[in-house]
């Protein structure tokens, strides 16, 4: 299957320079992302989390962005799925956003550390109760006999916990990645894409700008 007809030109945005982007990484990133909202993008916060085993064996995946700051990108999943395996030996990641409408694209890098069981404790409170039933039945990664495992293990958790607060399972809570690197594109006309690079050097951010 050839996939030249996908070929499209890349519009115009105003284009990304060393001028008019913020000396701190995250300001840009809080920048472009109300950007992407403001587009109407849908699900602005999907990003691609790729991960790697301790001999370098990478896997990618997308999840949800749940939260960002100064600190961090947070997340959260199963402690014991191929991702949470993988971060518990090798705790190197990416992750990557992409918005089309926009042409724009952003890529991050850094350490991942599990997140505090409070702050675990709190995301879990705020989910719908279905979400919460969720994480109770599934086990991610796991092999199962079929659908009806989940559907079964599902109405399980609901008779278990009718009549009580939904408490959060141990194997489930929140990772946080502490960048070390930021990469921002943008698409321009005739692929003379821009591209700046922060890295953190000393505590400070070096940009430089990337050949497309």
């Amino acid at each position: 299957m050839k996939t030249e007809k996908y070929r499209r030109e890349y519009n115009p945005h105003g284009g990304l320079t060393e001028d008019n982007v913020s000396e701190d990484p995250f300001e840009q990133f809080e920048q472009w992302f109300s950007d992407a909202t403001d587009a109407g993008i849908d699900l602005p916060d999907a990003m691609t989390l790729a991960t790697a085993t301790v001999d370098g064996i990478p896997s990618a995946r997308m999840v949800v962005l749940r939260g960002f700051d100064s600190n961090g990108f947070c997340f959260y999943t199963d402690y014991d799925s191929q991702k949470g395996r993988e971060l518990s030996v090798n705790p190197h990641a990416a992750i990557v956003f992409y918005w089309r409408e926009l042409d724009r694209q952003v890529r991050i890098t850094g350490i991942v550390e599990k997140m505090s069981p409070t702050e675990s404790d709190a995301y879990f409170e705020s989910r719908p109760t279905s979400s919460q039933l969720a994480v109770w039945t599934e086990r991610q990664s796991i092999v199962i006999s079929g659908r009806d495992y989940l559907i079964e293990n599902y109405q399980k958790a609901e008779q278990q916990f009718t009549d009580e607060n939904i408490p959060r399972p141990l194997h489930w809570g929140g990772y946080l990645l502490i960048p070390d690197m930021f990469e921002f594109w943008q698409g321009c006309p005739s692929r003379l894409h821009d591209r700046l690079c922060y890295r953190l050097v000393e505590d400070n951010w070096d940009i430089t700008r990337i050949s497309p």
